[in-house]
């Protein structure tokens, strides 16, 4: 089983929803980066389930810095993060086994495991991994911050409900605003109704997905490589590992194919000091699979939660009979304000991995270009 991604700077997640405890390796950092615990703890409550809008399983998410970190840098050695399950209610899938959940992975994981894998809370495949991803990404993302590289990402989309998009002019202020925003979204009546809308649905036994937005500032030109390791290529590799995700596209993406090449093509220019830019960012600072100096733009489409109490019809894959299904136990109505953390520590990582690549792992250290 692949656990793990990342070359220069690579990420290793380990453990199970309801298992002792989860965890991540985050290999390849340069030593001397800063590590800000709080900044840790910040990030997973961005994550974590609160209020009505989230599933009642709530995790404070206490972690431990095993190695790689020492009197508040990173020394250059595996970083090893480790969180401990406290709040398993396995009892909640007791009745669950051999039923394969619709949207689970329950059927293919017993296929590929023959059996044997842990399914409680749906085992090495559930989302709450990624607060391992989270701790590790917050780590990368101090490291971009001190080469002046920000991101964030907001809910674009949620329920068909629209957020407004990045200030081109001022973006800064949208990064600095997602920053500590717990429900990541921009206009402030849109986030009303996005929230009535969910829990309409939570009121229905049902969930409703949506679409997040990213956005990274600072990136310099000239990261990526043709072909196979092209900037989508990599960062859509890792943001589909991501539970849930189940599309990607930069810039305009599939929108451009509406539109004809006079239209789609962003022009480039120069300013006074000779520095090279573009128009428009149709393209999502990206040309070439490399990146153009321009805002990175891009966008993730979060399928709706997959665990609702409605009655579904299944199969029992232990029997070979056709049987209903009716899930228990607790439950997010929607799971896209909390993805944006995981988005953006799965940005943060793979950013890391790319401009190590480009520059050396050093560069990391806040050498700069």
């Amino acid at each position: 089983m692949k656990n793990t991604f990342g070359n220069q700077v690579s990420i290793t997640l380990f453990g199970e929803s309801h298992g002792a405890a989860i965890g991540a390796v985050l290999d390849g950092l340069a030593p001397g980066i800063p590590v800000d615990e709080d900044e840790i703890r910040h990030a997973l409550s961005l994550r974590r389930a609160t209020g009505n809008l989230s599933t009642a399983r709530q995790e404070s998410d206490p972690f431990v810095i095993e190695s790689g970190v020492w009197n508040g840098v990173t020394t250059g050695t595996p970083i090893c993060i480790l969180i401990p399950n406290q709040s398993q209610h396995s009892r909640d899938y007791a009745a669950l086994r051999g039923k394969a959940r619709p949207g689970h992975a329950d059927y293919t994981a017993f296929c590929k495991y023959h059996g044997y894998e842990d399914y409680r809370g749906g085992g090495h495949f559930s989302g709450r991994i990624t607060a391992a991803l989270v701790a590790a990404g917050t780590i990368a993302r101090g490291a971009l911050r001190q080469n002046g590289i920000q991101l964030g990402t907001h809910m674009a989309r949620c329920a068909g409900i629209a957020d407004r998009a990045f200030d081109v002019t001022d973006p800064e202020n949208d990064l600095d605003f997602l920053a500590d925003a717990v429900f990541p979204v921009l206009d402030a009546e849109a986030a009303e109704d996005m929230k009535d809308a969910i829990l309409a649905a939570k009121e229905e036994g049902d969930s409703v997905g949506g679409v997040l937005e990213t956005l990274v500032l600072g990136m310099p030109a000239g990261v990526g490589e043709p072909w196979f390791d092209t900037v989508e290529s990599v960062l859509s590799h890792a943001l589909f590992g991501i539970p849930a995700v189940k599309g990607v596209e930069f810039g305009d993406g599939f929108a451009l194919s509406e539109l004809c090449g006079s239209q789609a093509n962003d022009a480039f220019r120069a300013d006074a000091d000779g520095n090279v830019f573009t128009a428009t960012n149709r393209n999502g600072g990206i040309n070439g699979g490399i990146t153009n100096g321009m805002p990175l733009r891009f966008r993730c489409a979060v399928k709706p939660t997959p665990s609702i109490y409605k009655v579904q019809q299944t199969a029992d894959f232990l029997t070979g009979e056709n049987v209903e299904l009716q899930i228990e136990g607790r439950h997010d109505p929607c799971i896209v304000h909390r993805a944006r953390a995981v988005v953006d520590a799965v940005t943060a990582i793979v950013l890391c991995d790319l401009l190590a690549g480009r520059y050396g792992t050093d560069w990391l250290g806040g050498d700069g270009v």
